[in-house]
């Protein structure tokens, strides 16, 4: 048990924020307040990392600009993956440009996930969460219960955001392993590479799945963040005047 007691002192400590949230909007949207609360609370997290998510863009655009240098490697060291990947790496590390730094956005995600997650699946010393509704369904139920009419609205709309927004990431993930020639980290061409190609736009998809299992609370989660991370990319990503340095 004492194991889990920080999982405990964090899920309590979101419970409280999302409750006073919800108090607090309550009289813009009623009986929807706990469910805005958690979009607030997403948006919160997201505002939080975003210092390292203009980290991640700046990396991606240095390594963009490598894209000559990485594809002048790749011919020369084709027929030695183990110096190609270790020239690789000297190129990004004199670049300032680590092929792993994209990852910490999302990793760090994964807590505040869990949190959540916790919160509305046990309660977890908050019963009362489990009641409120987004829509007339309880934000502690899953898809399975109760395949009423509401449920499957419900969780049917924000499962095909979940999708689209989904295939959003993907197309994005292509055009940056294009612009880049690396992906995730490892040359395009190579040992596993036709692999980590088919696998990485794959990836953004593993959230459908999750929302399939997860309470409603957990969905709305997973949507909001995954919209936010659309939006931020676009914005982000857009094409830079010419002369602006990527730093």
């Amino acid at each position: 048990m004492l194991a889990f007691a920080p999982l405990h002192a964090a899920t309590s400590a979101a419970a409280t924020v999302v409750t006073w949230l919800a108090d607090t909007l309550a009289p813009l949207t009623g009986g929807a307040a706990a469910a805005a609360a958690i979009v607030l609370f997403t948006v919160g997290v997201r505002l939080l990392l975003s210092p390292l998510t203009l980290a991640q863009v700046r990396g991606e655009r240095r390594r963009a600009a490598l894209a000559p240098e990485v594809r002048d490697l790749q011919r020369r060291y084709a027929d030695d993956p183990g110096r190609l990947q270790s020239e690789l790496f000297a190129l990004y590390r004199r670049a300032g440009a680590s092929p792993v730094a994209g990852c910490l956005p999302a990793l760090l995600q994964a807590p505040f996930f869990l949190v959540m997650y916790r919160l509305f699946a046990t309660g977890d010393g908050h019963p009362h969460l489990l009641d409120e509704k987004l829509a007339g369904v309880p934000l502690g139920w899953h898809l399975g219960d109760g395949l009423t009419g509401p449920v499957v609205a419900v969780f049917g709309v924000l499962l095909a955001a979940l999708l689209v927004l989904a295939w959003r990431s993907a197309r994005r993930a292509r055009r940056a392993a294009a612009a880049t020639g690396t992906i995730a980290g490892a040359p395009t061409e190579g040992p596993g590479a036709a692999v980590l190609g088919w696998l990485v736009p794959l990836l953004p998809f593993t959230t459908v799945l999750v929302g399939l299992v997860v309470p409603l609370a957990a969905v709305l989660y997973l949507v909001t963040t995954t919209a936010w991370s659309v939006l931020e990319q676009a914005v982000l990503r857009r094409p830079q005047p010419e002369g602006i340095d990527a730093r």
